[in-house]
């Protein structure tokens, strides 16, 4: 049996977050029914924050998810996949976001 790749989609991401230095949300949209309600949202927003808020790296995989985030000054950019999502892909979301907001920003 012979395995294809994986086709690319538009749902390749899960969520995009924006939270600041205390992990208080300021932007959040999820595009799926993994968390549903603002509840969860807010516990796994948290959990995401105490795990990569003191860290170097620039991804993690938690809750079965893949993350991939950048942090500037105060504010910490989070863009969530699936556990076998390309992180390529999730990066350059990111950095996307990150460079359009530097952008409109300055």
């Amino acid at each position: 049996v012979a395995v294809s790749p994986q086709e690319p989609s538009l749902y390749t991401v899960k969520a995009v977050i924006i939270l600041d230095n205390d992990g208080d949300r300021l932007f959040a949209k999820y595009y799926d029914d993994t968390y549903p309600s603002a509840k969860e949202q807010k516990a796994f927003e948290k959990n995401i924050f105490n795990k990569t808020h003191r860290t170097d790296s620039e991804i993690a995989l938690l809750e079965g998810l893949t993350v991939v985030y950048k942090s500037s000054i105060d504010l910490y950019f989070y863009v969530i996949g699936s556990s076998h999502e390309n992180e390529l892909m999730l990066t350059a979301v990111l950095n996307c976001l990150f460079d359009s907001l530097s952008q409109m920003l300055r």
